[in-house]
């Protein structure tokens, strides 16, 4: 699952898939298979405002698609939102999965690591703050000592 989550859009696919798009669009009329494409394109930029904007297209194809295919929508929605770190949001998409099909292997997998990644930088946060924590109160100790001493 991580090898899905990672992976990167050549610049040539997302060009193509682009040139698409905008064909459609320049006649009025945008297919839900245009938009699908090049909004999970945008997803795998490496840029974040592509990534916003693929997110973004999902969304509407979310909204106004029928149930069979909004499932297929809030996987991709949930792994658009893990590659921006907005973690709480593709966790509330993959759940909306695991709600209807409980058994869902790659809804399962990608909750998974949407919780491990979640977790990681949790206690990367902690550690942090702990750190400087840690440090405040030593320069303050020092300066106490120092204060002490003249």
């Amino acid at each position: 699952m991580e090898t899905v989550v990672e992976e990167v859009v050549s610049p040539e696919d997302l060009r193509k898939f682009e040139r698409q798009y905008n064909e459609e669009a320049s006649k009025g009329m945008v297919s839900a298979r245009a938009t699908f494409e090049y909004s999970w394109c945008l997803i795998r930029s490496r840029y974040l405002r592509d990534m916003q904007k693929g997110v973004a297209l999902l969304e509407q194809l979310y909204i106004n698609s029928d149930d069979e295919s909004q499932r297929d929508y809030l996987f991709y929605l949930a792994i658009g939102n893990y590659r921006l770190k907005e973690y709480n949001k593709a966790l509330n998409y993959i759940r909306a999965i695991l709600k209807k099909e409980p058994k869902n292997h790659q809804a399962q997998e990608l909750e998974k690591l949407i919780k491990k990644k979640m977790n990681r930088e949790g206690l990367m946060g902690m550690a942090i703050v702990g750190g400087a924590a840690l440090a405040l109160g030593s320069l303050v100790g020092i300066g106490v000592a120092l204060s002490k001493k003249s």
